[in-house]
Protein backbone atom coordinates (compact mmCIF):
# COMPACT_ATOMS: atom_id res chain seq x y z
CA UNK A 1 0.00 0.00 0.00
CA UNK A 2 1.39 3.37 -0.98
CA UNK A 3 2.10 5.79 1.88
CA UNK A 4 0.13 9.04 1.95
CA UNK A 5 2.54 11.95 2.38
CA UNK A 6 1.49 15.30 3.78
CA UNK A 7 3.01 18.29 2.03
CA UNK A 8 3.66 19.87 5.43
CA UNK A 9 5.84 16.91 6.48
CA UNK A 10 7.91 17.25 3.32
CA UNK A 11 8.43 20.96 3.97
CA UNK A 12 9.66 20.15 7.48
CA UNK A 13 12.14 17.59 6.18
CA UNK A 14 13.56 20.02 3.59
CA UNK A 15 13.77 22.80 6.17
CA UNK A 16 15.78 20.53 8.52
CA UNK A 17 18.15 19.69 5.68
CA UNK A 18 18.54 23.33 4.56
CA UNK A 19 18.93 24.76 8.09
CA UNK A 20 21.38 22.10 9.23
CA UNK A 21 19.35 20.77 12.12
CA UNK A 22 16.06 20.50 13.96
CA UNK A 23 16.65 23.49 16.23
CA UNK A 24 17.33 25.99 13.41
CA UNK A 25 14.49 24.54 11.31
CA UNK A 26 12.01 24.92 14.18
CA UNK A 27 12.86 28.65 14.45
CA UNK A 28 12.45 29.14 10.70
CA UNK A 29 9.15 27.31 10.64
CA UNK A 30 7.87 28.87 13.88
CA UNK A 31 7.26 25.42 15.31
CA UNK A 32 8.49 23.91 18.55
CA UNK A 33 11.29 21.41 18.20
CA UNK A 34 9.24 18.56 19.77
CA UNK A 35 6.41 19.23 17.28
CA UNK A 36 8.88 19.16 14.41
CA UNK A 37 10.47 15.94 15.66
CA UNK A 38 7.05 14.33 16.01
CA UNK A 39 6.10 15.27 12.42
CA UNK A 40 9.34 13.80 11.03
CA UNK A 41 8.78 10.66 13.10
CA UNK A 42 5.31 10.26 11.59
CA UNK A 43 6.73 10.77 8.10
CA UNK A 44 9.43 8.17 8.69
CA UNK A 45 6.84 5.73 10.02
CA UNK A 46 4.79 6.18 6.85
CA UNK A 47 7.87 5.64 4.70
CA UNK A 48 9.17 2.71 6.75
CA UNK A 49 12.77 3.96 7.06
CA UNK A 50 14.52 6.91 8.78
CA UNK A 51 15.41 10.01 6.79
CA UNK A 52 18.02 11.47 9.14
CA UNK A 53 20.75 9.89 11.23
CA UNK A 54 20.04 9.66 14.97
CA UNK A 55 21.10 12.44 17.31
CA UNK A 56 19.09 15.35 15.88
CA UNK A 57 21.65 16.01 13.17
CA UNK A 58 20.60 17.05 9.67
CA UNK A 59 22.73 14.35 8.08
CA UNK A 60 20.53 12.26 5.77
CA UNK A 61 20.57 8.49 5.89
CA UNK A 62 21.18 6.77 2.56
CA UNK A 63 17.41 6.44 2.28
CA UNK A 64 17.05 10.13 3.15
CA UNK A 65 19.66 11.06 0.52
CA UNK A 66 17.39 9.34 -2.01
CA UNK A 67 14.10 10.83 -0.77
CA UNK A 68 14.95 14.44 0.10
CA UNK A 69 15.83 15.69 -3.44
CA UNK A 70 12.60 14.14 -4.65
CA UNK A 71 10.67 15.82 -1.85
CA UNK A 72 12.15 19.14 -2.97
CA UNK A 73 11.13 18.47 -6.58
CA UNK A 74 7.60 17.57 -5.50
CA UNK A 75 7.32 20.73 -3.39
CA UNK A 76 8.52 22.84 -6.31
CA UNK A 77 5.85 21.35 -8.57
CA UNK A 78 3.19 21.65 -5.87
CA UNK A 79 3.95 25.32 -5.24
CA UNK A 80 4.06 26.13 -8.94
CA UNK A 81 0.69 24.45 -9.46
CA UNK A 82 -0.75 26.30 -6.47
CA UNK A 83 0.44 29.63 -7.84
CA UNK A 84 -1.04 28.85 -11.27
CA UNK A 85 -4.38 27.86 -9.74
CA UNK A 86 -4.51 31.02 -7.65
CA UNK A 87 -3.55 33.12 -10.69
CA UNK A 88 -6.38 31.58 -12.72
CA UNK A 89 -8.79 32.02 -9.82
CA UNK A 90 -7.82 35.67 -9.44
CA UNK A 91 -7.90 36.21 -13.24
CA UNK A 92 -4.18 36.95 -13.34
CA UNK A 93 -3.50 34.23 -15.91
CA UNK A 94 -5.41 32.31 -18.53
CA UNK A 95 -6.35 32.04 -22.20
CA UNK A 96 -9.68 33.27 -23.59
CA UNK A 97 -11.04 32.19 -26.95
CA UNK A 98 -13.86 34.33 -28.34
CA UNK A 99 -15.67 34.22 -31.69
CA UNK A 100 -17.26 37.41 -33.04
CA UNK A 101 -19.17 38.39 -36.19
CA UNK A 102 -17.02 40.69 -38.41
CA UNK A 103 -19.12 43.83 -37.96
CA UNK A 104 -18.82 43.59 -34.19
CA UNK A 105 -15.16 42.57 -34.40
CA UNK A 106 -14.27 45.70 -36.35
CA UNK A 107 -16.60 48.28 -34.77
CA UNK A 108 -17.01 47.28 -31.14
CA UNK A 109 -14.30 44.87 -30.05
CA UNK A 110 -11.19 47.08 -30.54
CA UNK A 111 -12.20 49.50 -27.77
CA UNK A 112 -13.47 46.71 -25.52
CA UNK A 113 -10.35 44.58 -25.94
CA UNK A 114 -8.03 47.54 -25.38
CA UNK A 115 -9.72 48.33 -22.07
CA UNK A 116 -9.94 44.66 -21.08
CA UNK A 117 -6.24 43.97 -21.64
CA UNK A 118 -5.35 47.17 -19.81
CA UNK A 119 -7.25 45.95 -16.75
CA UNK A 120 -6.20 42.27 -17.12
CA UNK A 121 -2.64 42.49 -18.53
CA UNK A 122 -1.77 38.86 -17.79
CA UNK A 123 -4.70 37.34 -19.66
CA UNK A 124 -4.36 36.27 -23.29
CA UNK A 125 -7.19 36.66 -25.79
CA UNK A 126 -7.65 34.99 -29.17
CA UNK A 127 -10.39 36.48 -31.36
CA UNK A 128 -11.94 34.53 -34.24
CA UNK A 129 -14.24 36.41 -36.62
CA UNK A 130 -16.75 35.00 -39.04
CA UNK A 131 -20.47 34.91 -39.91
CA UNK A 132 -23.11 34.21 -37.28
CA UNK A 133 -23.28 30.52 -38.22
CA UNK A 134 -19.49 30.29 -37.83
CA UNK A 135 -19.66 31.84 -34.35
CA UNK A 136 -22.51 29.56 -33.34
CA UNK A 137 -20.62 26.49 -34.57
CA UNK A 138 -17.45 27.34 -32.62
CA UNK A 139 -19.34 27.99 -29.40
CA UNK A 140 -21.51 24.90 -29.78
CA UNK A 141 -18.46 22.76 -30.58
CA UNK A 142 -16.59 23.94 -27.47
CA UNK A 143 -13.88 25.47 -29.65
CA UNK A 144 -14.24 28.89 -28.04
CA UNK A 145 -15.34 30.12 -24.62
CA UNK A 146 -17.71 32.85 -25.79
CA UNK A 147 -19.38 34.20 -28.89
CA UNK A 148 -20.57 37.72 -29.62
CA UNK A 149 -23.13 37.53 -32.39
CA UNK A 150 -26.78 37.42 -33.33
CA UNK A 151 -28.70 34.17 -32.92
CA UNK A 152 -30.69 33.16 -35.98
CA UNK A 153 -32.59 30.36 -34.30
CA UNK A 154 -33.17 28.90 -30.86
CA UNK A 155 -30.65 26.27 -29.78
CA UNK A 156 -31.06 24.25 -26.58
CA UNK A 157 -27.28 23.77 -26.42
CA UNK A 158 -26.63 27.52 -26.27
CA UNK A 159 -27.45 30.36 -23.91
CA UNK A 160 -27.95 33.72 -25.62
CA UNK A 161 -27.94 36.98 -23.69
CA UNK A 162 -29.09 39.93 -25.88
CA UNK A 163 -27.06 43.05 -25.11
CA UNK A 164 -27.83 45.54 -27.89
CA UNK A 165 -29.84 45.98 -31.08
CA UNK A 166 -28.61 46.83 -34.56
CA UNK A 167 -31.05 48.44 -37.01
CA UNK A 168 -31.36 47.19 -40.57
CA UNK A 169 -31.14 49.69 -43.41
CA UNK A 170 -30.78 49.99 -47.17
CA UNK A 171 -27.33 50.58 -48.65
CA UNK A 172 -26.92 52.24 -52.04
CA UNK A 173 -24.44 54.36 -53.98
CA UNK A 174 -24.32 58.14 -53.42
CA UNK A 175 -25.88 58.89 -56.81
CA UNK A 176 -28.88 56.60 -56.25
CA UNK A 177 -32.35 58.16 -55.99
CA UNK A 178 -32.50 57.00 -52.35
CA UNK A 179 -29.11 58.43 -51.37
CA UNK A 180 -30.46 61.50 -49.55
CA UNK A 181 -33.46 59.84 -47.92
CA UNK A 182 -33.64 59.44 -44.14
CA UNK A 183 -35.86 56.36 -44.20
CA UNK A 184 -37.55 53.99 -46.63
CA UNK A 185 -40.63 51.80 -46.87
CA UNK A 186 -39.99 48.32 -48.19
CA UNK A 187 -42.50 48.80 -51.02
CA UNK A 188 -40.24 51.47 -52.48
CA UNK A 189 -37.65 48.73 -53.07
CA UNK A 190 -39.94 46.56 -55.20
CA UNK A 191 -38.66 46.08 -58.72
CA UNK A 192 -35.14 47.27 -57.87
CA UNK A 193 -31.98 45.18 -58.17
CA UNK A 194 -31.56 43.89 -54.61
CA UNK A 195 -28.32 42.10 -53.81
CA UNK A 196 -28.90 39.60 -51.01
CA UNK A 197 -26.18 38.82 -48.45
CA UNK A 198 -25.78 36.70 -45.32
CA UNK A 199 -27.84 39.12 -43.21
CA UNK A 200 -30.73 39.34 -45.67
CA UNK A 201 -32.54 36.52 -43.87
CA UNK A 202 -33.39 39.11 -41.22
CA UNK A 203 -36.15 40.18 -43.64
CA UNK A 204 -37.72 36.73 -43.48
CA UNK A 205 -41.09 36.62 -41.71
CA UNK A 206 -41.48 40.37 -42.13
CA UNK A 207 -43.55 42.42 -44.56
CA UNK A 208 -40.40 42.88 -46.66
CA UNK A 209 -39.88 39.16 -47.26
CA UNK A 210 -41.20 39.36 -50.88
CA UNK A 211 -38.08 41.38 -51.75
CA UNK A 212 -35.93 38.29 -51.17
CA UNK A 213 -37.90 36.27 -53.70
CA UNK A 214 -37.44 38.99 -56.33
CA UNK A 215 -33.66 39.18 -55.84
CA UNK A 216 -31.46 37.58 -58.49
CA UNK A 217 -28.12 38.18 -56.71
CA UNK A 218 -26.56 36.70 -53.60
CA UNK A 219 -23.10 37.73 -52.39
CA UNK A 220 -21.70 36.34 -49.14
CA UNK A 221 -18.34 38.12 -49.10
CA UNK A 222 -18.37 41.70 -47.83
CA UNK A 223 -15.53 42.85 -50.09
CA UNK A 224 -17.35 41.56 -53.17
CA UNK A 225 -20.65 43.00 -51.99
CA UNK A 226 -19.09 46.43 -51.48
CA UNK A 227 -17.53 46.32 -54.95
CA UNK A 228 -20.91 45.54 -56.56
CA UNK A 229 -22.60 48.35 -54.64
CA UNK A 230 -19.93 50.85 -55.65
CA UNK A 231 -20.25 49.70 -59.24
CA UNK A 232 -23.94 50.62 -59.10
CA UNK A 233 -25.13 47.08 -59.84
CA UNK A 234 -27.82 47.29 -57.19
CA UNK A 235 -28.70 47.99 -53.56
CA UNK A 236 -28.67 45.78 -50.48
CA UNK A 237 -29.81 45.66 -46.87
CA UNK A 238 -27.33 45.54 -43.98
CA UNK A 239 -27.26 46.01 -40.23
CA UNK A 240 -25.99 49.43 -39.23
CA UNK A 241 -22.81 47.97 -37.70
CA UNK A 242 -22.05 46.08 -40.90
CA UNK A 243 -22.28 49.20 -43.07
CA UNK A 244 -18.79 49.93 -44.50
CA UNK A 245 -18.48 53.58 -43.49
CA UNK A 246 -14.99 53.83 -44.92
CA UNK A 247 -16.47 53.53 -48.43
CA UNK A 248 -17.44 57.16 -48.96
CA UNK A 249 -19.55 56.51 -52.07
CA UNK A 250 -22.06 54.40 -50.13
CA UNK A 251 -25.04 55.59 -48.12
CA UNK A 252 -27.08 53.92 -45.33
CA UNK A 253 -30.82 54.67 -45.15
CA UNK A 254 -32.87 53.27 -42.29
CA UNK A 255 -35.62 50.82 -43.22
CA UNK A 256 -38.56 52.32 -41.35
CA UNK A 257 -41.34 50.04 -42.57
CA UNK A 258 -41.01 47.37 -41.47
CA UNK A 259 -38.59 48.21 -38.67
CA UNK A 260 -36.13 45.33 -38.60
CA UNK A 261 -33.24 44.86 -36.22
CA UNK A 262 -30.91 42.14 -35.12
CA UNK A 263 -30.10 41.40 -31.51
CA UNK A 264 -26.39 41.27 -30.68
CA UNK A 265 -25.49 39.32 -27.58
CA UNK A 266 -23.23 36.83 -25.86
CA UNK A 267 -23.34 33.16 -26.75
CA UNK A 268 -22.09 30.45 -24.42
CA UNK A 269 -22.67 26.75 -23.98
CA UNK A 270 -25.76 25.99 -21.93
CA UNK A 271 -25.22 24.41 -18.54
CA UNK A 272 -21.43 24.88 -18.50
CA UNK A 273 -19.38 27.15 -16.29
CA UNK A 274 -16.78 29.50 -17.72
CA UNK A 275 -13.16 29.60 -16.68
CA UNK A 276 -12.33 32.54 -14.38
CA UNK A 277 -10.63 34.31 -17.31
CA UNK A 278 -13.58 33.78 -19.66
CA UNK A 279 -15.99 34.86 -16.91
CA UNK A 280 -14.00 38.07 -16.56
CA UNK A 281 -14.37 38.68 -20.30
CA UNK A 282 -18.09 37.87 -20.19
CA UNK A 283 -18.69 40.37 -17.37
CA UNK A 284 -16.50 43.01 -19.01
CA UNK A 285 -18.37 42.84 -22.33
CA UNK A 286 -21.73 43.04 -20.56
CA UNK A 287 -20.68 46.17 -18.69
CA UNK A 288 -19.09 47.77 -21.76
CA UNK A 289 -22.15 47.30 -23.95
CA UNK A 290 -24.46 48.42 -21.17
CA UNK A 291 -22.45 51.65 -21.13
CA UNK A 292 -22.71 51.95 -24.92
CA UNK A 293 -19.01 51.45 -25.59
CA UNK A 294 -18.23 51.05 -29.29
CA UNK A 295 -21.80 51.48 -30.51
CA UNK A 296 -22.18 53.18 -33.83
CA UNK A 297 -25.68 52.16 -34.91
CA UNK A 298 -27.10 55.56 -34.03
CA UNK A 299 -25.01 57.31 -36.67
CA UNK A 300 -26.63 58.56 -39.82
Amino acid sequence: MLPELKIQWLRYAIAILDEGGFHSASRRLHRTQPALSMAIKELEQRLGLPLFEKGGRAEPTPFGAYCLPRFRELLTQHDRLSREIVAHRDKKAGQIEIAVVPSVASRIMPAILADFIASHPNLKVSLHDGPADFVRRLVRGNEVDLGLSSLWQEDDDLDFMPLMHDDIGVVCRDDHAFANRESLNWRELEGLSLIRNGTSRLLESTAAEPLLEQSAFFVSNMISLTAMLEAGIGITTLPRLAFPEEHLRLRFIKLAEPHVERQIGLLRRAGQSLSPAAQAMDSFIRRALAEGKGRSNDKT
